[in-house]
Parts: structure tokens; sequence; C-alpha cells
């Protein structure tokens, strides 16, 4: 996955970058850049209005958010703005000069960390539970093949006994998915996909091990001298884990088998408590964890129709509001982007100044 990724010809790297193969709130509507302005303002607002404000865009894609954000800005704010792409692709060349482009998160943030649709890219690894255990699995590169590996490490094994319980399976349940019928089966594989894995025994879902993304995030967070460290992602917690897990793929906007070559986008849900505790130990302050629905309707954007009087006393002010009320519809709608999850992390500021209500 990290090489599918982020290696020389990886999925992130090279190309026209991820806005050509999906769409994230980012690319939805300007609605959510302006949400993010009225949080950015909080943080200025909080930290006393610094003489320099950092907005850290972390996975920035191609700049696009960072460039909404500048394009918004008051004029006093934009003054005192010092805007960060953090990406391992190459500088665009339309980026505007005032954005910062890098490949590592920087030191010292005094200002606000953007995770928006990152941690869901931080490489993993999948387990399958059998009644012998957790067992790793392993992917053929080329095809997507699945088959079962070695037991987890011990680090490993301590976070799916805590953040992801088995869930029960009916029997005979087909957990390893054959993506490259043509290869066919391997003998190990026609085990698993009968139910039964190494030893015996039915085999009891999939998980997908976070303790990669609970270490980026904590280092992320680490990052932060003050502010708010804020992560917008797919995600779940310890009591609704998925029972056969969420990795996929996606390529030129449809979805697609998750194969590590390089060619498609490959993400999974992430599990968003274990990664607010893991920021928690790091920040030691109390955190936020709700909806993006609930999120930007806090923020200002309802989604609800504009009055049918307008459209009388000003049709263009009207249609530019029913734009907007539909692009904020789509942001906050429960069934899709409305259910991401917002973490937000205060350093050395406090929740509530930071959290509208």
């Amino acid at each position: 996955m990290e090489r599918a990724l982020y290696g020389p010809d990886g999925f992130f790297v090279s190309g026209a970058g991820p806005a050509a193969h999906f769409r994230t709130s980012v690319h939805a509507s300007p609605v959510f850049a302006a949400c993010l302005m009225r949080q950015l303002e909080a943080v200025d607002a909080a930290l006393g209005h610094p003489a320099r404000l950092d907005v850290v865009d972390v996975g920035a894609g191609r700049g696009e958010l960072l460039r909404t954000l500048l394009a918004q800005a008051a004029p006093e704010l934009a003054a005192r703005l010092h805007p960060v792409a953090v990406e391992r692709s190459a500088r665009p060349p339309d980026l505007p000069p005032e954005i910062d482009w890098q490949a590592d998160i920087p030191d010292g943030i005094t200002g606000l960390l953007l995770a928006t649709e990152w941690l869901d890219n931080v490489p993993l690894d999948v387990a399958i539970h059998a009644q012998s255990g957790w067992r790793l699995l392993l992917v053929n590169p080329r095809t997507g093949q699945e088959t079962p590996g070695p037991p987890p490490s011990p680090t490993d094994t301590t976070w799916l006994t805590h953040w992801w319980p088995p869930a029960p399976t009916p029997p005979n349940a087909p957990m390893i998915k054959e993506f490259a019928a043509a290869e066919g089966p391997d003998p190990d594989t026609n085990s698993l996909i009968n139910g039964v894995g190494e030893g015996g025994g039915e085999v009891g879902g999939r998980a997908e091990i976070g303790v990669g993304r609970d270490l980026a995030w904590a280092e992320a967070v680490g990052k932060v001298a003050r502010g708010l460290a804020l992560a917008v992602d797919y995600g779940h917690l310890r009591e609704s884990r998925p029972a056969d897990g969420t990795l996929t793929g996606y390529r030129g906007g449809r979805q697609v088998p998750p194969v590590p070559d390089g060619s498609c986008d490959v993400t999974a849900h992430v599990a968003m408590d274990s990664v607010a505790s893991a920021g928690e130990r790091v920040a030691r302050c109390a955190y936020s964890l709700v909806s993006q629905r609930e999120a930007l309707r806090a923020l200002g954007a309802d989604g609800g129709r504009p009055p049918l009087s307008l459209a009388s006393r000003d049709p263009a002010g009207y249609l530019r509001a029913l734009a907007a009320a539909s692009a904020a519809a789509e942001l906050t709608d429960a069934a899709g982007l409305g259910g991401h999850l917002w973490l937000r992390q205060p350093v050395g500021v406090a929740l509530d100044a930071v959290v509208a209500r």
C-alpha cells in the first residue's frame, strides 16, 4: 500500500492528482472551504490574532483547499496567513507563491492543522480472524489476489484486541476476495474461502489495523505548538466496526478492487476513536468528535432552501442562495459526506474556544 500510493510511480505522486479520480468535500463545493474559514477565524481569535497564523493542509492534493481559503480570507487575515501544503508529489506549477509546498509537516505550528481525508490513505495492514486467532492478509501487488499470512506483531495484536474486537460472522462466510480468478486460488486461500483457517476453525471477519494511523496522527498533533488539529475523514467507532472491513479502491470516479499496483487509490475508513485517543495523549487536552453534518451546520451550512419571497425581490440572489443550499445539503447528507467524522484536538487553547456550538 505504501509503494502503491507513495512510491516513485504511486497514485498520489504521479498523474493528475486525486481530484481526477474521486470527489471529496474539498472538491464538492466552496461551501466546505467557507466553513473551514469560519473554523480558522475561531482559531485565530482563540490565539489572540498572532502576527503569523499558520494553516497547514496535510495531504493537500494539488493545493485546492488552500487556494480557496486564500481567496476567501479577508484582507487583514490574508496578510497574516502562512499557508503550507504537505504533499509528496511535485509542487504544481500554477500554485500561488504565497503557499509553501513541503513533503513533511513543519514543526511549531501556530494556527490550524488540517487533515481532510488524509488518514484514510495512511497505509495499513489487514487482518483476518480465524479460530486460531488473527492472521495478516497478504496480497499480490499485481493482481490483488489475497492469501493468508503470519500472525500480526504483538503491538498490532494488542491494538486489535482493544480497538477492533472480532464481530460474529456466519459460518463459511468468504473472507478472501478473489480479484484474479485467472491465476486460480492456492490451497490456503481455498481453506479460508470455505471458512476454515490454518489449524481449523471458522473465519470471524477482517479488520484494518490502525497502529500506523494512530502514530501518524499523534506525530501531526505533536507538530502543533498552539492551535487546533482537525481531521475530517470516513470513519467508524469501536462499537460499530464493519465486520468485513472497508478496504477498497477508486479510479476515474469509480469504485474498483483495491489492487496495490499504483493505478488506483487504495483506501480504508479510519478508526477515529483510536486516532483521537492517540492524539489526546500528545495534546493533553479534551477533544471533540462529531459528524460532518453536525460540524458544518454549527459553522453555518444548514442546507435549507432560501425563502421563495427572495425569488421575486432578487432573482439572481435567490439562484445563488439555492445553489449554496444545494451544495450544503450534499456536504451535510448523513448518508454521504455528512457522515464523515470531524476530530478536533486543540493544543494550548480551550476546546470551547475553537468549537462552534
